[in-house]
């Protein structure tokens, strides 16, 4: 793999901003627009589940096929394309044809977009900024934050605003942001695909299906990695069925209007902002284990708070807590992956996490919609408010400054701290 200098991370970077402002602005439409066609929870959270849905269907087959490809040229395309379908979606709304059934499918298909995108972009990191444990840990900072600052501060009040005053707008400025970033992803100089040592010992390739049970066989094994995986798979599967439908109690025990939602998804994101700026300093005075266990516990108390909480501004202020806390787990454990796993599987392992961090969410989209439902719209928030610290705790005894250092050790890395 060709590693390219420091204006490919620029680009990347730069990509990365402009096409979260217009997922902020989307994200907040999104459910505003569904809200507005059925008050329904459970059907209100399938726009949620399909989304998702692709992690857990093509999750393992894009890291795969990213491990093969140039993964450079999988994600200006795949924005091209998405710029496509999100206009596709603004023209329906316009001419008032939108439908859950219609959210649904763009969701899917966006979805699908997403599992190639997000993981090329973290596959190909290590090859834009090394795989030195501090500048991944900076780079990742970086990512996070701008990601933050434009999809989760910017664009949601943005996106509430726009959808109270016309409709399909928020969906074009979306499809604005996906040709922009196609187009620095494009422009950033290097290869990203394997290299020729990468291949089979005889120089042909095997078989897909061989290639994605290596990434797994190699996650299965790695114990830190593959209890860190299994944590935040039940985690996103509780943590989910609050988000899918957030924007209805937002609106019915909050009393927000589309604005108001928009403020809302605001106040993680200026908790995520400060995480950011912390996380990797966090490391040396805290320790990686204790962050990525004690930021689940303190991000679930947050959110159970939250599911007791009838006030919009302290409901705001327990939102910035889960988002520091999100963005500082996020940031240590993003960082420690590409560390510790080879490159030639770093797209694989990474859809194999995602299978279970990110392919619980449709799971918990529904749980969600059906807890709503039965139990009243605060039953998702309080449910994982409890269980996530328990499952935190279960994890210690593969989760510790000691198995960290070991697995270091054993990926011939620093000890760290």
């Amino acid at each position: 793999m060709k590693v390219a200098g420091g204006s490919g991370f620029a680009k990347l970077w730069g990509a990365t901003a402009v096409s979260n402002v217009g997922d902020g602005v989307y994200a907040t439409a999104l459910p505003l627009l569904a809200a507005s066609l059925t008050r329904d929870p459970l059907l209100v959270s399938l726009v949620s589940f399909a989304e998702w849905l692709p992690w857990l269907l093509f999750g393992l087959l894009s890291g795969a096929l990213l491990d093969r490809w140039d993964r450079r040229r999988v994600m200006w395309t795949v924005d091209a394309a998405r710029f496509a379908i999100v206009g596709g979606l603004a023209l329906a709304v316009l001419m008032d044809r939108a439908s859950i059934a219609l959210l649904a499918a763009v969701g899917f298909l966006l979805g699908t977009g997403q599992t190639l995108v997000d993981t090329g972009a973290h596959s190909i990191l290590p090859a834009l900024v090394s795989r030195d444990a501090q500048r991944l840990e900076r780079a990742n900072g970086r990512l996070a934050g701008t990601q933050i600052v434009t999809q989760e501060l910017a664009g949601p009040p943005v996106g509430g605003l726009l959808f109270s005053l016309t409709a399909w707008v928020p969906f074009a400025v979306d499809a604005v942001s996906f040709a922009a970033g196609s187009a620095l992803v494009a422009s950033i100089r290097g290869h990203f695909g394997p290299a020729t040592g990468e291949l089979g010992s005889d120089g042909r390739r095997t078989t897909l299906r061989s290639e994605i049970a290596e990434g797994l066989r190699w996650l299965a094994a790695h114990r830190v990695l593959r209890a860190t995986a299994a944590m935040v798979a039940v985690v996103n599967l509780l943590a989910a069925g609050g988000g899918a439908v957030m924007v209805l109690f937002a609106q019915e025990r909050l009393g927000l209007d589309a604005v108001g939602f928009g403020l809302l998804l605001s106040g993680s994101a200026v908790g995520g902002v400060l995480g950011s700026l912390v996380a990797a300093r966090s490391v040396a005075v805290v320790g990686t284990a204790r962050i990525i266990v004690g930021a689940m516990i303190v991000s679930a108390l947050a959110f159970l708070a939250f599911g007791l909480s009838s006030d919009p501004r302290l409901a705001g202020v327990l939102m910035g807590v889960v988002g520091f806390m999100t963005v500082v787990f996020n940031v240590v454990v993003g960082a420690l992956r590409q560390a510790l796993t080879p490159d030639r599987l770093l797209g694989r392992v990474i859809s194999a996490f995602r299978l279970f961090s990110y392919g619980s969410v449709p799971v918990g989209s529904l749980l969600g919609g059906v807890l709503a439902r039965s139990f009243g719209l605060r039953a998702p928030f309080l449910v994982a408010g409890i269980v996530i610290p328990v499952v935190a705790l279960l994890c210690l005894p593969a989760i510790n400054t000691r198995t960290i250092a070991e697995a270091r050790a054993a990926a011939g890395l620093e000890p760290g701290p």
